[in-house]
């Protein structure tokens, strides 16, 4: 719960504390004293959005923080999860709002996100304000209340899981729909994309050009192979091989008198099988090039360098984009059995989801019989003895959040048709139906805090004695803080704190004050009527004493 809230430089507040205690507190004062400042702090230690105006003038920022104790288990697991380990029964939150509209945030001293704080927060502090009342007014947060009375929240979180997935594979069903269309188009042009890559020998690539670059220097090519061939191996004007047979022959008749002589002669033979080979090849250089071959490989190489250009690659990248061109024709040729596979699954999805929209919608209409009783018994002591309560469930299409359309009803007179609560409820309706409502599901969550700005809208009288008593039997399960301008509220509470704004001429100054009996009775006569006049004190003390 929370426990203790500072504030600093924050609107119309310079400096100011609170305590809180662990049951009913009331927060008084006087219009433009600062009871919404302290909302607004409360809002931006739970991480809300935060105006670079809210910063007191002169300031350069504001600071709020708050000390929270006895941590709920799922508060602790979620610490955990965001990384902050927390041992100890208390969590700090602060906030820093700078006056050009930067803020920073901590969770117990250590550099958090808004976000953060915003689902630490949520977990924390239930705050209920006027624009709250207005929610009420949404069909889709009155189908929320009643999902979270009834307990339905999990099983429409797997309902909602199984949808997505649904809504996933229709829609991939839908586009595979749409590329059908171009389906034909589409492969007509791969078709000829392949065909005309395929022809280009693309595996070949370069050597496609230094091939036609030999056959059209295939005369020069061919002097020079015979010259190279007759001088090796002609007898014409002595082949080289047997020059060299001949100069090992003259080596070696010295063999006698020159020692070095049969190594020559045994170097110079060795040669000779290296020249002949070489010889041999040469010859197999001399094959004849037909005309045909070097149109032919005129042909393929002048398509090669057209679909270089028309494609803006070079043959390696030609090579790759065919293969990916082969892979999406597979791909659009077995379109068909995608699509009936797809099919499948979406029928398949579809029926998981129409069942389990048809038990939500079940547990629907159970809870919400039990919701609008408990609801009309809360109001009926909240002085409203006549209305009755109905939560609509119609049909509707299946979306996200099932296929129900919950609508609140509404009669507060008997006599009258139910009308929806949208049309019907004044402010004050509304402030009681939210607290009956908050009232009712404080046992179906587990935030520790609740807070009510101006419950008491629209109100007066018994009502508002009910109204008090109410909140201060809800503050029984749970720590409730409350803004009231109602005696009635106010008196019923365990800790009652003053919120007064002062001035020294130039600049104006809120303090919180925390008051004794005797502070009580002053500030509960000013509320009845303004002073402290005998006949309000004393009704005043018995307000307390009751």
């Amino acid at each position: 719960m929370l426990r203790e809230l500072s504030i600093e430089n924050l609107a119309v507040i310079e400096k100011a504390s609170a305590r809180f205690g662990g049951s009913f507190n009331v927060l008084t004062g006087e219009t433009g004293a600062g009871k919404s400042i302290l909302i607004g702090g409360i809002n931006a230690i739970l991480g809300h959005r935060t105006a670079k105006d809210i910063v007191r003038n002169g300031a350069k920022k504001a600071v709020i923080t708050a000390l929270f104790d006895g941590l709920p288990q799922n508060v602790r697991d979620k610490l955990c999860e965001l990384g902050f380990e927390n041992d100890a029964d208390e969590l700090m939150l602060s906030r820093e709002i700078f006056a050009d509209g930067k803020s920073s945030a901590r969770i117990n001293g250590r550099t958090a996100t808004a976000a953060m704080l915003k689902e630490i927060g949520g977990m924390l502090v239930d705050v209920h304000g006027q624009h709250e009342n207005r929610m009420l007014m949404s069909n889709d947060n009155q189908r929320d209340i009643l999902d979270n009375y009834g307990g339905i929240t999990e099983k429409l979180a797997a309902y909602r899981e199984k949808f997505r997935e649904f809504a996933k594979a229709r829609k991939k069903l839908k586009e595979l729909g749409e590329e059908m269309k171009t389906r034909e188009l589409k492969t007509e042009h791969l078709n000829v994309v392949i065909a005309e890559l395929s022809a280009l020998s693309l595996e070949k690539g370069e050597a496609l050009e230094t091939e036609l670059s030999r056959v059209r220097n295939a005369a020069a090519i061919q002097r020079s192979v015979w010259g190279a061939y007759n001088a090796l191996s002609s007898d014409e004007n002595g082949a080289a091989s047997e020059l060299l047979e001949k100069a090992a022959e003259f080596v070696e008749s010295i063999a006698e008198v020159e020692p070095k002589a049969d190594l020559l002669a045994r170097r110079l033979r060795e040669v000779i099988p290296e020249v002949n080979d070489i010889a041999d090849e040469l010859f197999a250089l001399t094959s004849d090039v037909s005309e045909e071959r070097e149109a032919e490989l005129s042909d393929q190489v002048s398509a090669l360098k057209h679909a270089k250009r028309k494609y803006n690659m070079d043959a390696e990248e030609l090579s790759v984009y065919l293969e990916n061109c082969k892979a999406e024709l597979a791909r659009l040729l077995g379109a068909d059995d995608e699509t009936d596979k797809l099919t499948r699954l979406c029928n398949q999805l579809a029926e998981e989801v129409r069942i389990q929209a048809d038990e939500i919608s079940a547990l629907r209409k159970t809870a919400a019989k039990r919701l609008a009783e408990e609801i009309r018994a809360g109001l009926e002591y909240l002085d409203m003895p006549n209305v009755r309560i109905f939560f609509e469930i119609s049909p509707d299409k299946i979306t996200i959040n099932g296929r129900d359309d919950v609508e609140m009803l509404i009669c507060a007179n008997a006599g009258e048709e139910p009308r929806p609560l949208a049309k019907t409820a004044s402010g004050g309706e509304l402030s009681r139906i939210m607290l009956a409502i908050k009232n009712v599901l404080a046992d179906s969550d587990d935030i520790p805090t609740l807070i009510f700005d101006e419950v008491d809208a629209g109100i007066s009288g018994r009502a508002a004695q009910k109204v008090g008593i109410k909140l201060r039997e809800t503050a029984r399960k749970r720590q409730v803080l409350c803004i009231t301008h109602l005696a009635q509220i106010a008196s019923k509470a365990d800790v009652h704190l003053l919120i007064e704004k002062t001035t020294d001429g130039e600049r104006v100054f809120t303090h919180i004050t925390e008051l004794d009996r005797d502070g009580r009775t002053r500030e509960l006569a000013r509320i009845i009527d303004g002073t402290e006049s005998e006949s309000a004190l004393a009704t005043a003390e018995e307000m307390l004493d009751s």
